[in-house]
């Protein structure tokens, strides 16, 4: 007699199997403890994501972006746990299927019958959006930008933006919709969904006159015509409408308003949430972190969270692992900031340029590396617009797997080739930088070099690892 065991059967020794791994490679100093314990754990049991959330007792968010999904989740994360919520949040960053089940395994109780907190924050990877989801079963889903990121691995954006599409139509209903108005790929998302709820910028002093060269999405979804821009914020985001099909921004319900750029540590803006205001003063850099915290006090709104404590909880949060984040090595302060692709690395740029202008000449460490994880193809650092900073270079050492590479852009951008050096190792590299030069140092590594970055860090005793 054949017996047919119920979905999730035995899934108490696969909890246990999954997390004795994560300790192993813990203890082999390898980081494993985000995503291989989830890994393990969803070959084991192929559900294991939907039977550990189930449990959740106010059920699940998920926030999903090419740029800003950690930061952003954590700016939600700040809000949130201020309101007295319990998280359960892949907080390390691992963000494909492994790495949410992980964080759902770690916070599991008594063979995954109960779980330590009550409410789910996942950040998911664009492209892992479909599978997670439907494992989750979101009340509501940040979706927050999209931009060319590892054509290599995703392709065209279109690619990303017809998934999501799926994504959205299956959810219909079911989970709310928070999207950025500013972006056409992500707004158009909305089209069929009345109760989506949009956010964007309201400032015109900081708009651009035309698009920039690194700009992404320029033609309607809906019947390919090219837009027309009112006002460009960061690189295809802004205030557009198509002259063909009528399709246009919509007005956004949660907006920032009157922004100020700060350099290379703080920022502040005002939240708009329809009658109510009130400013921020963001603990965070750049245009691209005022994004991220709209995005996250749209989320919240979404969740109900009063303005004041939105405000209280993004105005407390931490730079994530690698996202602003500063530390004093040698004696010098170092500033981690991750570039990625052209969108993301061009306002890390500008923000530094405005560094400059207040501070005087930078010392830089940029590592480029072309694993799999950042995407093989790294000619996207062609198209990141290191020409703003060219005349603030006081000295730049390039490293990593593409390091001279990344040398040789630099000078082409208009860097002089005797203020660049490349040292391909990445601990020689911080070493030769650290020791050349008083001021702050800034960092500008890909993904795997950020993360080879903290380790080497960690094995100093200079930062923690990244997985606690």
């Amino acid at each position: 007699m054949n017996v047919v065991l119920p979905r999730g059967a035995l899934l108490a020794p696969k909890l246990v199997a999954a997390k004795a791994v994560g300790t192993l490679a813990r203890r082999a100093g390898r980081g494993g403890g985000t995503s291989l314990p989830g890994k393990v754990l969803t070959r084991l049991e192929p559900h294991a994501i939907g039977l550990l959330a189930g449990r959740l007792k106010h059920g699940s968010v998920v926030i999903s972006a090419t740029n800003g999904k950690t930061t952003t989740a954590a700016m939600v994360a700040a809000v949130l746990e201020r309101t007295g919520a319990r998280l359960v949040h892949n907080r390390a960053g691992a963000n494909m299927a492994g790495g949410v089940a992980s964080a759902l395994a770690a916070a599991s109780r008594r063979g995954g019958r109960e779980l330590s907190g009550d409410l789910g924050l996942f950040e998911v990877d664009e492209f892992w959006l479909g599978p997670v989801s439907e494992e989750l079963q979101p009340r509501a889903m940040l979706l927050a930008n999209l931009f060319r990121d590892q054509l290599d691995r995703y392709g065209e954006l279109e690619t990303i933006a017809d998934r999501w599409a799926a994504v959205v139509a299956a959810r219909r209903g079911r989970t709310r919709l928070v999207l950025n108005a500013d972006d056409p790929l992500v707004a158009d998302l909305g089209r069929h969904d009345p109760e989506a709820l949009y956010f964007g910028v309201e400032d015109r002093a900081l708009t651009h006159t035309e698009l920039q060269h690194a700009s992404d999405s320029k033609h309607c979804r809906r019947c390919g015509a090219a837009y027309v821009y009112e006002a460009v914020y960061l690189a295809h985001l802004g205030r557009y409408h198509c002259p063909n099909c009528g399709a246009r921004r919509p007005e956004p319900a949660i907006s920032a308003e009157a922004i100020e750029l700060r350099g290379i540590r703080t920022a502040a803006f005002t939240l708009r949430m329809g009658a109510g205001s009130a400013r921020v003063e963001l603990p965070l850099p750049g245009l691209y972190n005022v994004y991220n915290a709209l995005a996250a006090a749209a989320l919240c709104h979404a969740l109900d969270v009063p303005l004041e404590q939105i405000v209280a909880g993004i105005e407390a949060v931490e730079p994530a692992f690698g996202r602003a984040e500063t530390l004093v090595l040698e004696g010098r302060l170092t500033s981690l900031l991750l570039v990625k692709n052209p969108a993301g690395a061009n306002e890390v740029l500008r923000t530094l340029a405005l560094e400059a202008e207040a501070q005087g000449p930078l010392d830089l460490l940029g590592i480029l590396n072309d694993r799999i994880a950042d995407g093989r193809d790294v000619s996207w650092v062609w198209d990141a617009d290191w020409e703003v900073l060219a005349g603030h270079v006081r000295r730049m050492t390039c490293s990593g797997t593409r390091a001279a590479e990344l040398a040789l852009r630099m000078k082409y951008a208009g860097v002089p080739p005797d203020r660049l050096r490349v040292v391909e190792n990445p601990a020689a590299a911080l070493d030769a930088a650290l020791a050349d030069g008083r001021g702050p140092l800034y960092a500008l590594p890909t993904y795997t070099a950020l993360l080879d970055l903290r380790e080497l860090l960690a094995a100093r005793g200079q930062a923690r690892e990244y997985w606690r």
